[in-house]
């Protein structure tokens, strides 16, 4: 059957995030949504739904799919933020010959369309899916996780480690791949992946007693860290000297990360090399913290922690609640980031005092100043950035980053800030 991951109307509750990806492409665990909704259809074909301004970056991406196109007779439509655990596929119950819209509550999980009501669709096929393009399908109430908000990615995140970690390594009949120093300690080993290429140098601790670790190919664990499960490291990345890695932590790609992380989600190519605390937070690609950089993830009064979301203020409910930011933004050494803070995409922070807990995209400045970060400035620095890396920013990207920074002028005019 073709399968289309789609994205609908509530992306924007997931915003820095989404600005520069689907809702599918965020991590949680070791791959993103997409992958783990893609796991349960492995001989489908596959189109990818977005909003048009990321279409083409996603063609990039994703040269193997069809981006906004359905080229079947029949098509599974899977909601873009579904959590896709064991089991979805039996969910879904799929045997059923009619057409069908599978709901949790008033949230579209999934539908099958065929026949004239896909014709429809294809059609008319816009950026962002609601219920009314499914109107006239037999409606079935699922029991479905979804992601609604950065928070929810964070909190699942454990459990999607081990999850992930299962299905990768259940056929693996030797776990220990890369290069495993004298003088490194493995506490549960059954429980602990290293992949060809990685490195574990003397005096690391990996602690597997709460939960598996995988460590990707080419990472790069250096003296002294200590690790503990359930915890992701990817490819090519860099656990410092002395790091103090959490359980529920998940480090994607080309990382470099020192200090103290805990419960937390750099996505990838992002970087906190320093001494620091970072708690049940989620980093989009090219972040850097500076030296000291430390978020509250916890309020003095223990209460439920209350994050800005789009402008509006929502209660989380949560106790534990850290700090998002969006792709391309950077802090100076020192940076104070208060509970539940959500800063935008390419922010420049730095000053005295503790930033406000919401910071539109494509801020310069801190606590009592803020202004514009100019886009021809800004869209330089992050070329720059990207070059060291040995990664060009293609005519694609450059074209979204440009939209985003004209998408957001309305967050920057609110608060009085110059566009």
């Amino acid at each position: 059957m073709h399968v289309c991951i789609f994205e609908g109307i509530y992306f924007e509750r997931l915003l820095p995030l989404t600005y520069f990806r689907p809702t599918y492409e965020l991590r949680c665990g070791i791959t993103s949504l997409k992958d783990k909704i893609l796991r349960h259809f492995p001989n489908s074909k596959v189109t990818l739904h977005c909003r048009s301004y990321l279409a083409d970056f996603l063609v990039e991406k994703n040269p193997e799919y069809e981006i906004n196109f359905i080229s079947s007779k029949e098509c599974l439509f899977v909601n873009g933020r579904v959590l896709a655990e064991e089991g979805f596929l039996q969910k879904l119950d799929l045997t059923n010959p009619n057409d069908v819209l599978f709901v949790n509550g008033e949230t579209i999980v999934a539908a099958k369309v065929s026949g004239e009501k896909l014709e429809n669709l294809k059609s008319n096929l816009h950026d962002l899916f609601t219920l009314s393009d499914f109107d006239g399908l037999i409606k079935k109430q699922i029991d479905v996780k979804m992601i609604n908000y950065y928070w929810d990615l964070v909190n699942n995140n454990p459990s999607q480690i081990a999850a992930d970690y299962n299905f990768f390594t259940k056929e693996k009949k030797k776990k220990l791949l890369g290069k495993i120093y004298q003088g490194t300690y493995l506490l549960n080993e059954n429980e602990i992946f290293v992949d060809e290429g990685a490195s574990v140098k003397p005096g690391v601790v990996l602690d597997a007693e709460l939960g598996p670790i995988f460590i990707g190919k080419g990472a790069k664990l250096m003296p002294n860290a200590v690790i503990e499960g359930p915890c992701f490291i990817g490819e090519n990345s860099v656990i410092k000297i002395g790091a103090k890695i959490y359980e529920g932590t998940s480090i994607g790609e080309v990382c470099k990360v020192g200090g103290e992380v805990e419960n937390s989600i750099i996505h990838s190519h992002s970087n906190k090399q320093h001494e620091g605390f970072l708690g049940h937070s989620y980093l989009a690609m090219w972040v850097n913290l500076g030296a000291d950089t430390n978020n509250s993830d916890l309020k003095n009064n223990y209460g439920s922690v209350k994050v800005f979301i789009n402008g509006e203020l929502v209660d989380t409910g949560s106790l534990f609640v850290g700090l998002s930011m969006g792709d391309h933004s950077k802090c100076a050494i020192n940076t104070m980031f208060n509970t539940g803070t959500n800063v935008g995409v390419s922010c420049n922070i730095y000053g005295a005092g503790v930033p406000p807990k919401y910071m539109p995209s494509f801020s310069w400045g801190g606590g009592e100043m803020m202004t514009t970060y100019a886009l021809d400035r800004s869209l330089d620095v992050a070329k720059r950035v990207m070059g060291r890396r040995k990664i060009t920013m293609s005519p694609a990207e450059e074209k979204l980053f440009r939209k985003v920074f004209d998408l957001t002028r309305e967050e920057r005019r609110k608060r009085g800030m110059p566009n």
